[in-house]
């Protein structure tokens, strides 16, 4: 071992080398790593706290000189750059390391023009933390190549629990007018946990996770964590059978779950069991999440997201998410995600002023503040936000195998002026108080996501009329599939509220609906937002005595599976949960021992059934010529009475008496003479009715009634839906 000759090192200047030490190099490469020159190679080494620091050939042992503030240097006497490692002396320990100084960058240029352009559409193949192995001469070696958008940061550095947290040995060169810093490390591995040490543009340090981790510590933890998917998907049946499938003329009848309170205990390789199970028992054919991307503050039921590309660490490992995933899908059940491109939360660790500027959020607070949920609002008119938020959507459909987005908060995005009074909005620069910006982003996302993965879905959760949101992007809509009918939610709420004797004042909160039902490509919602904030459970708005809140609860069940519309229940909703939803704590399961509240689970369950083996409730949702009214007129009674029709021509009839009276002898008009066969009663014993109905069908005859050639006298239930299905067999 002997020291190297000082005469053939590459020399520095000393501002450099304060810059360097200080984290606001941007290219700390130029400086560290292996520099080759008249015949010898130059290294330079950044160890703030060594006492000693050795470079490592295969032949050699070279001794590096303390040059500056922690910058250790010396000389390779060879020709060529040869492979070395470094060993780092810390009191009586000795630290074997790799240089990542001698490592290419990991992004290449056709990547960077993307992100530049706004037009990655798998950015998170590129940024991130993502594992990486070279072959040298002495073995493999392994490591972590990080890269993250900053581009007005002075400097960034990466810390982690493999550098003691103390990033100033690892800073990060920029790759130019990208605005990408990138370093390759060595030794770092799945598991590790890290931040990026920004130096803002503003002089200001910020310890910063990635905002596209693909995993984070476990709230109230926000580190990010190095993970690398190893999970083998099983479902190629279903992604095969979806990619033909026509979401619109199929069957969806939607199980809205908070993974969190769903069975608290449970973690995501449990609820595969257990969840799955249900749904295949109770016959929904989705299930929805609220939003899985990890989000700090539990009560917020995942809506203010943090990091947009990792599932939430409170129930298992990404792996364990898709393993929930495959095995719905295994089981026949799709799986819509929540996902809040809308807003985000202002945590200084996470996406606000990222680079010590309002990057991700609008500059202008009339544009970059939601005055509702204080958060920041996304800045869709930047390319590279845009992109972000573009990528992640297509990151959950192609990483994840989701069938569905559900976009939540899309009003807040449409409007200038959502929730902000005069002065406290812009109008755009047509004079209008559309926020075309947030139009274009929502039109992009539909139509790439459309492009890339068929037979997924779109759903928006938009509570205004704005025009088009589920038209095609060609014809100048929004793009989306399908879209919450929030009118539909409020009529029939408001409408069953209501005592039974005011009711007929109220009837046309029931029929309404139609006249709108084929504005949009509507699912109808009873969601989680119904039974919080002091609303009370959906039973809990029931009127009437306690048989008369359930037989209410189920004739409303049974109204709405057979409207034209897909159908949405949020957890809890399927058994008649007494108390309001509180998302730290499991629902009330025990409720299943009590036979009433068994029976509106049964009735759920049947209603699932029925609806899915029916083609005439859902074939034609989108299709006037699928609805009719047999009579949308008797108010004094609370009965409404229609037909569903399929393709091939076979009617449903639906009647639902929302009166506590029964109706016997009552004439309805019907398509078709012969057996029409009882497959839904909600008044039945086995439900917790009073047994009430039709002895399992009714004949018509030929006997002109309300415009149509055939009639049948029926039964029909107090508070209570019956369908008929006409049987061309008799009984």
């Amino acid at each position: 071992m002997g020291k190297t000759p000082k005469v053939n090192k590459i020399p520095v200047a000393i501002g450099d080398l304060d810059r360097l030490v200080d984290g606001w190099h941007p290219n700390p490469h130029e400086i560290l790593g292996p520099h080759l020159s008249n015949g010898a190679v130059t290294v330079r080494v950044l160890r703030p706290m060594a006492d000693s620091v050795t470079v490592v050939t295969e032949n050699s042992s070279i001794q590096l000189d303390h040059e500056f503030r922690g910058v250790w240097c010396g000389v390779i006497p060879m020709p060529n750059v040869p492979n070395y490692s470094i060993e780092v002396q810390y009191g009586d320990q000795i630290v074997s390391a790799e240089d990542p100084y001698r490592f290419l960058p990991t992004i290449g240029e056709i990547d960077l023009h993307l992100i530049h352009e706004g037009r990655h559409e798998q950015l998170w193949e590129v940024l991130g933390a993502h594992t990486r192995s070279y072959p040298t001469p002495q073995g493999e070696v392994t490591g972590v190549s990080f890269a993250v958008w900053a581009p007005n940061a002075r400097g960034i550095r990466l810390a982690g629990d493999f550098n003691f947290w103390d990033g100033t040995a690892h800073p990060m060169r920029s790759l130019g007018v990208s605005g990408i810093w990138e370093l390759f490390v060595p030794n770092v591995t799945d598991g590790n946990k890290y931040k990026f040490q920004i130096l803002g543009s503003d002089g200001i340090w910020r310890h910063k996770a990635d905002p596209c981790a693909f995993a984070t510590e476990i709230p109230p933890a926000n580190g990010s964590v190095v993970f690398t998917s190893n999970y083998v998907w099983q479902d190629s049946l279903w992604i095969a059978k979806r990619a033909n499938m026509d979401v619109l003329a199929a069957p969806m009848s939607i199980y809205e779950v908070h993974l969190g309170s769903w069975r608290a205990e449970l973690k995501y390789r449990q609820l595969a069991e257990e969840l799955v199970d249900y749904l295949i028992d109770t016959g929904f054919t989705h299930v929805e999440f609220l939003p899985v991307a990890e989000h700090p503050y539990g009560p917020s039921w995942g809506y203010q997201v943090t990091s947009y590309f990792a599932p939430t660490s409170r129930f298992g490992s990404p792996d364990d998410l898709r393993y929930l995933i495959d095995r719905l899908h295994q089981s026949g059940i799709g799986v819509l995600v929540d996902w809040v491109p809308a807003h985000f939360p202002k945590d200084e660790w996470a996406l606000a002023r990222f680079d010590g500027t309002a990057l991700y959020e609008h500059p202008d607070p009339k544009r970059g503040e939601h005055p509702d949920w204080g958060t920041h609002v996304f800045h869709f008119g930047r390319v590279e936000v845009r992109n972000f938020l573009v990528a992640n959507a297509l990151y959950w459909f192609e990483e994840f195998h989701v069938d569905g987005l559900r976009v939540d908060a899309v009003a807040s995005m449409l409007y200038l002026d959502y929730s902000r009074g005069p002065g406290e909005w812009e109008p755009n620069q047509y004079g209008g108080r559309e926020n075309l910006d947030a139009v274009a982003f929502l039109q992009e996302v539909n139509a790439t996501v459309y492009k890339r993965v068929p037979g997924v879905v779109m759903v928006a959760e938009e509570s205004t009329a704005w025009p088009g949101v589920t038209q095609s992007t060609q014809l100048g809509g929004l793009g989306f599939g399908l879209k919450w009918n929030m009118g539909w939610m409020h009529d029939a709420l408001g409408y069953i509220q209501h005592e039974p004797i005011h009711r007929q004042y109220h009837h046309d909160e029931i029929t309404f609906s139609m006249v709108y039902a084929y504005s949009e490509h509507f699912v109808l919602p009873v969601s989680h937002d119904e039974v919080v904030h002091g609303k009370g459970s959906l039973i809990g708005r029931m009127p009437g005595d306690r048989w008369q809140q359930l037989a209410n609860l189920r004739a409303f069940l049974a109204f709405m599976w057979a409207h034209p519309g897909k159908k949405l229940l949020f957890m809890g909703s399927e058994f008649a949960q007494s108390g309001e939803w509180a998302s730290q704590r499991s629902l009330d399961w025990s409720l299943l021992q009590l036979a009433e509240h068994a029976g509106v689970l049964l009735t759920v369950t049947d209603l699932n059934n029925v609806y899915r083996a029916t083609p005439a409730l859902w074939q034609r949702d989108d299709d006037p010529g699928g609805f009719e009214w047999i009579d949308a007129g008797d108010a004094p009674g609370n009965i409404f009475t229609w037909l569903r029709w399929d393709k091939a021509g076979q009617p449903l009839a639906c009647a639902v008496n929302f009166s506590p009276t029964p109706h016997t002898g009552y004439r309805i008009g019907l398509p078709l003479s012969g057996s029409w066969t009882e497959v839904i009663n909600t008044d039945a014993d086995v439900y917790g009715g009073s047994g009430v109905g039709n002895l399992g069908g009714v004949t018509a005859v030929d006997v002109p009634w309300q415009g149509r050639p055939a009639s049948a006298l029926v039964v029909l239930p107090p508070l209570a839906a019956i369908y008929l299905r006409y049987d061309p067999t008799p009984r």
